[in-house]
């Protein structure tokens, strides 16, 4: 008995992982460390936009949340 290959590209084992996105409007609070915590790893890495389906100026804030929420401490 032979064994089917799947036919899956890169793009579908991040499906599982995309979060849903933020409005075009909304921001990101930089103190509010459960939402940060959305976008990142359970390593600490923060997740790229294409994953995560946010747009680029929110990725900035995602990035600069998460770089001070390290150094004040509130997120390892």
């Amino acid at each position: 008995m032979a064994f089917k290959k799947s036919n899956s590209s890169a793009g579908e084992e991040f499906a599982a992982r995309k979060r849903p996105p933020l409005r075009a409007g909304e921001s990101i609070d930089i103190n509010d460390i459960e939402t940060l915590k959305y976008y990142i790893t359970d390593y600490g890495k923060i997740l790229p936009a294409r994953i995560t389906g946010v747009t680029a100026q929110q990725q900035r804030q995602i990035r600069q949340g998460v770089k001070r929420a390290r150094n004040m401490g509130l997120m390892a």
